[in-house]
């Protein structure tokens, strides 16, 4: 009995001791599980930067596409872009990468920024800042592909959103300019900002000139499709204000940890691979402009990339040669003789020693663009000024420019000057020299050089003479859908198809349409 109740006190006692015990971990482990490290809130401007690093113009093979269509660099053999030159949809190939990046970072961020800081009246910088750049996002997804996801895009998390509908694109560029007005006033100089923001470190009086800017781009797209809707905010645009120098543009700078992936790509990889068209160099050439020997370098007499040795190397004006559009590498050698070159290899590339370092800069949106666009603004009686003075001041900033890509990219004043004197805004025929220029200034720059084309119709190009072309007579006007979208959300792109048109790069957008 004695013994029965020793082991019952200790059984007590050990059940006692063991509930202390675990109460005691329990404790102990709800405080280790607080996580010190991992945010419980993103960093609004961080979120910023990721954004505009997510939208790199050249981080994989798609801009390409758009250096072919308007005959500024292609390639004749079957890589990245053949479906370019070749006005042929190569399925094969990362075409729908622009979809898949834009949704994916840029405006899954930005979305996410703009719903954090509505209400925050703390946020207000950064809650417009996000709106601005999200109306350049969705511009240069809603660009490409026509109508796409827009005011439900973005919204899984948030509001359970899994199959987004497509939005007509008429409708998304309503509210892109809405979206523009409303920021770029908002923006407030005694308020709250941080210079954690990597495009102008805080600068409301600069991001509210991008959004004027990106404003007028905005609004010059709708030329051909509704005039007095372009007029009308065209003049809202310049009213609020521009961009007043290159200190203004908008500019993602790379370093040799974040690189140009263009630089990389055409230094590397493909180095012997893409070349300028015979159209761009011609017109250069055909101007005696100064920006030739930086865009344009030439391995004269090469018959193999094993020949690019710097005794062949040439940045001289009269030695460059472009190569023709519409050849595969089989049919190109039909021309070498026609051109006075020594084989494919022989044509003129993209200079990698000036404007495509691996730490060359990438721009969105231009002080020398914005100029241009305001001269052609002029022009249509839809603002006051000389619009012969603006050009120039759009050909000198442009000029100017090259100077941040470094030592062996900038153009002497002297020859800055040369130039501009010696190519006066064309009388009788502002329209189309603008729009040429533009065609210029914005090399490098792939969906603002193919949107700007489409829009205006210059430069005057011949289209693409490749036999297989899908778009024959013409060129290519927006990229299909990718073939995820007809697994996970057919039925919303089915209706876009619809009303929009055969999903084939033939098809125009709402407001590429066909004025002759």
């Amino acid at each position: 009995m004695i013994m029965e109740k020793i082991n019952r006190y200790l059984r007590i006692i050990i059940v006692v001791a063991v509930t202390f015990s675990i109460s005691g971990c329990e404790k102990g482990l709800t405080d280790m599980n607080i996580n010190k490290v991992d945010p419980t809130a993103m960093n609004p401007y961080l979120q910023l930067n990721s954004a505009i690093i997510g939208c790199w113009t050249n981080t994989q093979s798609w801009p390409v596409w758009h250096y072919a269509i308007v005959q500024q660099i292609l390639t004749p053999t079957g890589t990245s872009v053949q479906g370019a030159n070749y006005n042929q949809m190569s399925y094969q190939f990362n075409y729908h990468y622009i979809w898949n990046q834009y949704f994916t970072n840029p405006l899954k961020n930005l979305i996410d920024i703009i719903e954090a800081t509505k209400d925050d009246p703390k946020r207000q910088n950064i809650y417009n800042s996000a709106r601005i750049f999200k109306a350049y996002v969705s511009m240069v997804i809603t660009d490409t592909y026509g109508d796409c996801p827009y005011f439900e895009a973005g919204k899984g998390y948030l509001e359970d959103i899994k199959y987004p509908a497509y939005d007509r694109q008429e409708d998304i560029y309503m509210d892109l300019l809405k979206e523009l007005e409303e920021a770029s006033a908002a923006l407030d100089p005694a308020a709250y900002t941080s210079k954690e923001d990597i495009m102008y470190a805080g600068n409301t009086a600069q991001w509210k000139k991008l959004g004027y800017s990106l404003m007028l781009r905005t609004a010059m797209r709708l030329v051909k499709v509704d005039l007095e809707t372009a007029e009308i905010w065209a003049k809202k645009a310049i009213a609020g204000g521009l961009m007043e120098s290159n200190a203004d543009n908008a500019v993602l700078r790379h370093s040799s940890l974040y690189i140009n992936y263009n630089g990389y790509m055409f230094s590397g990889r493909e180095y012997a691979t893409f070349y300028l068209c015979k159209p761009f160099i011609d017109h250069l050439k055909s101007t005696n402009d100064p920006r030739l020997p930086k865009y344009a370098m030439r391995y004269v007499g090469a018959k193999s990339g094993a020949e690019f040795t710097l005794d062949r190397l040439s940045n001289d004006p009269d030695d460059m040669i472009g190569i023709p559009v519409g050849y595969n590498d089989v049919t190109i050698l039909e021309r070498l003789s026609i051109d006075g070159v020594a084989s494919r290899f022989d044509y003129s590339l993209p200079n990698i020693r000036t404007v495509l370092q691996v730490t060359s800069p990438e721009y969105f949106v231009t002080y020398g663009q914005t100029q241009l666009l305001l001269a052609e603004a002029i022009v249509r009686g839809w603002a006051t000024g000389d619009a012969a003075a603006v050009f120039e001041t759009a050909l000198r900033a442009n000029l100017e420019q090259l100077s941040e890509y470094g030592p062996n990219a900038t153009i002497e004043e002297a020859a800055i000057d040369e130039f501009v004197n010696a190519n006066p805004l064309e009388a009788g025929n502002e329209i189309e020299h603008i729009n040429t220029e533009y065609w210029v200034a914005s090399f490098l720059n792939g969906p603002e050089l193919w949107g700007n084309f489409r829009r205006s119709g210059f430069p005057d190009l011949e289209p693409n003479p490749y036999p297989g072309s899908e778009v024959p007579g013409d060129f290519v006007h927006r990229l299909p859908y990718p073939e995820s979208e007809y697994v996970v959300n057919v039925s919303n792109v089915e209706i876009a198809n619809g009303r929009q048109g055969l999903d084939e790069i033939g098809t125009r957008i709402w407001w590429d349409v066909d004025l002759d």
